[in-house]
């Protein structure tokens, strides 16, 4: 017997995180140049960063020997001021991966139990056994979260629940007054932790400030991103909002340093960049329209998505996929997701769009 046979059952059982194939890895695989490969899957914005956080983490650099300020202060002080909380109330993280890991580290253990839904993000099962604890799953309603279902679900040991609002990878979204009402009536010794990776590309009349609620629900962790339209996912900057006493729960077990000194820098810079956030949302939005139309012209039914990203029903969608890789266009197969006939395809830039729907059309 190995030292790895005697790592805990429930780490040995972990399937881990399967992210979307980096353009480098199929441009090696295939023999060809990675400027003629599309990537449409891990929902990055394909306008880049924004230029103010751009600048922001070119400067920062001239100090990379030294530490990152592990309390984020300039950026907690800035988030406060936006979002109207104290900056007690602010975890950073590296991205809002790192956020709901230590929620899970924090709030769950052998003895306890977490609840999703089918067909949301992959980490929160991962988080939930990487802790020895036991996931949950309620069936999906029309690919998205059965709140009352959920509720249902809820067990004497179960301590966190899991909300994605625009979910990922179905892009569905539950009106905001609904949550609400779970809220309200879930017990108060399970944490909801609610996560709106994707906020920022809601309607306008669907965008809700869940921040306010955090005076009336102790047990709310709302966590944010700037990896999608702030375009600084390769920075990874993310964080959360919860109550004081949840907050520093977190901190206990938040690794020191955990978001990098550029890191840090871009995300403030990035917070006064309106500009930026407003062409990203335009964008998304015609190229949504885009696709949505140009697989409708093919027969393909899609999802109502919400976020930067849509799942299309192309049946037999690994077969589909390997021939989309073939003419280098990469797109995300969800089978995973309990989802085999669909492909989640993230929104492009027009031309990225056509592209995907021109390779599509001949794997058809």
């Amino acid at each position: 017997m190995d030292c790895c046979e005697l790592a805990p059952r429930h780490v040995r059982a972990i399937t881990p995180y399967q992210p979307g194939k980096p353009i480098s890895e199929l441009a090696r695989e295939l023999g060809i140049d990675e400027a003629g490969i599309v990537k449409l899957a891990s929902n990055e914005n394909p306008l880049g960063p924004s230029p103010l956080a751009l600048a922001a983490a070119q400067d920062a650099l001239h100090d990379m020997a030294l530490y990152p300020d592990g309390a984020g202060f300039a950026l907690k002080e800035k988030l406060s001021a936006k979002l109207g909380v104290a900056p007690n109330q602010i975890v950073l993280g590296n991205g809002s991966n790192d956020v709901l890991d230590i929620a899970a580290q924090a709030f769950l253990s052998p003895q306890a139990s977490s609840v999703h839904s089918e067909h949301a993000f992959a980490v929160y099962p991962i988080a939930t056994q990487s802790v020895g604890a036991q996931s949950i799953v309620v069936p999906a309603r029309d690919y998205g979260h059965d709140l009352a279902a959920m509720r249902a679900a809820i067990r004497d040991d179960t301590r966190v629940l899991w909300i994605a609002n625009p979910n990922n990878p179905t892009g569905t979204f539950v009106p905001w007054a609904e949550i609400e009402d779970l809220l309200e009536k879930l017990p108060p010794q399970v944490l909801v932790v609610l996560d709106e990776a994707y906020g920022e590309y809601l309607p306008a009349a669907e965008r809700y400030n869940t921040a306010a609620w955090l005076a009336r629900f102790p047990n709310l962790l709302v966590t944010r991103t700037f990896s999608k339209a702030y375009g600084l996912a390769g920075l990874r900057v993310g964080y959360g909002l919860g109550h004081p006493d949840v907050i520093d729960l977190l901190n206990r077990v938040r690794h020191p340093f955990n978001v990098n000194l550029p890191g840090l820098a871009a995300a403030e810079a990035a917070l006064d960049d309106a500009e930026f956030l407003a062409r990203s949302y335009a964008l998304n939005a015609a190229g949504m329209a885009q696709l949505v139309a140009g697989l409708a012209e093919l027969g393909i039914g899609t999802v109502p998505s919400k976020g930067n990203f849509l799942l299309a029903k192309v049946g037999d969608a690994a077969r589909v996929n390997a021939e989309l890789l073939k003419r280098g266009v990469i797109v995300r197969p969800v089978a995973n997701y309990g989802l085999p006939e669909f492909l989640r395809v993230s929104v492009g830039l027009a031309g990225q769009n056509a592209r995907f729907l021109e390779a599509l059309k001949a794997c058809l």
